[in-house]
């Protein structure tokens, strides 16, 4: 169904829930950025896949992700073309020690690439556990701080995000950002990834603003960033807010400040089309956010649910991309396909929802569309690149 993207060969995702930006004390992994981590294979045998999922935690809502997570890997196995795999399961709890156990005795077990875990905590702790056994983790986290060394991170990050937003804005003419966060640790986080964005990309920083993650913080806050955004001749208010969060205040606090959406554009770092009561509010409307390619996501939810009954977790994607991603290398029967050097590959591979590739700092790219609101409907003004090189990148 999806697999890696080649000229040659074609054949066989709540946004940022993905793991929580909780802060860690990640343990340095003391391996040579440069090292080509991976064990050699034989492309004729199968290759030994270890799934880390939160079964066992007491966190409502694992058992399910987990579940999900299995069933994904299970329908990406059998999709596979050319390539055998052999999943093994372990369970994790959702917590860090669990996780660096798990993954040792997977190692111990023959696994040659550990899929998983889910949360920061634990993918770092799984990675660290096995950083001296040549065995790299494609963990399911988008905190980009466990990122490095044996550990590959699948979830869609901020920065990926905010250079697709910053560019598109780019090239309509807007170029002065002002950036305005919640003070959390992922308001932080996103507030970051944007500076970076913008000042990557040629862009101007107008000033940054915060405001306490409540209702009462956001209203306080409001005459304050709005006087920032006439003063500076901001042309964007880059926000960080979340649909199930502080959003819905930002978008209408700020319009009935002074905000006008019509000449400085609001645009979103977090996705705007899960809630459908969103496109009411006057900030949204000609705003700009960045989603997944909708026709791939579409496809990949009708397989998943035609196969066990239920529409797959906003997660489950994650799973299916590393197991295609996997597949597809060694169907190219490349003895290193589970290196650092095929895993990384600039080509990189189509997933659930579009095009992905991992990148040597741990990091990944994904393709995104951009879409407004109009009309209270989500229109898409720019389709999410089929290839990495082409417009979005």
């Amino acid at each position: 169904m999806f697999a890696r993207f080649s000229t040659a060969r074609k054949s066989v995702a709540r946004f940022f829930a993905i793991a929580s930006f909780a802060a860690l004390a990640a343990c340095d992994i003391t391996l040579d950025p440069d090292a080509n981590v991976g064990p050699q294979i034989d492309p004729n045998d199968p290759v030994k896949v270890a799934l880390l999922v939160p079964s066992g935690s007491a966190q409502p809502g694992d058992a399910l992700v987990a579940r999900n997570l299995e069933n994904a890997a299970r329908l990406a196995i059998a999709d596979l073309e050319g390539s055998q795999i052999e999943l093994t399961v372990y369970n994790t709890g959702g917590n860090p020690t669990q996780a660096a156990d798990a993954a040792v005795t997977a190692v111990n077990d023959g696994a040659q690439i550990i899929l998983g875990p889910l949360y920061a905590e634990a993918a770092n702790a799984a990675g660290v556990a096995v950083a001296g056994r040549n065995v790299n983790v494609l963990a399911f986290s988008n905190n980009p701080t466990i990122a490095g060394g044996n550990v590959f991170i699948l979830g869609a990050t901020f920065d990926n995000t905010a250079n697709r937003m910053v560019r598109y804005a780019a090239r309509q003419g807007i170029n002065r950002h002002l950036i305005v966060h919640a003070q959390s640790l992922a308001g932080e986080v996103g507030r970051d990834a944007i500076t970076r964005a913008v000042q990557s990309n040629g862009g101007t920083v107008a000033g940054i603003e915060s405001y306490p993650l409540s209702q009462q913080g956001i209203v306080t806050a409001t005459r304050r960033i709005v006087s920032t955004a006439k003063t500076t001749g901001a042309q964007s208010i880059f926000t960080t807010a979340e649909a199930s969060a502080d959003l819905p205040i930002v978008a209408t606090m700020l319009p009935e400040g002074g905000v006008d959406p019509e000449t400085t554009t609001f645009i979103g770092l977090t996705r705007w089309d899960t809630l459908p009561q969103l496109s009411a509010l006057p900030g949204v409307q000609g705003g700009l956010f960045a989603m997944p390619d909708p026709a791939t996501a579409a496809l990949f939810t009708d397989r998943y649910t035609a196969n066990f009954g239920e529409r797959p977790h906003p997660l489950a994607g994650l799973s299916y991309d590393g197991i295609a991603a996997i597949g597809a290398l060694i169907e190219a029967g490349n003895a290193q396909a589970l290196t650092k050097a095929a895993l990384t590959t600039p080509q990189g591979f189509r997933g659930t929802s579009g095009i992905f590739r991992l990148l040597p700092n741990g990091m990944n790219e994904r393709g995104l569309a951009v879409a407004t609101i109009q009309e209270n409907q989500v229109v898409t003004l720019e389709q999410a690149p089929r290839s990495f090189g082409s417009a979005g990148f």
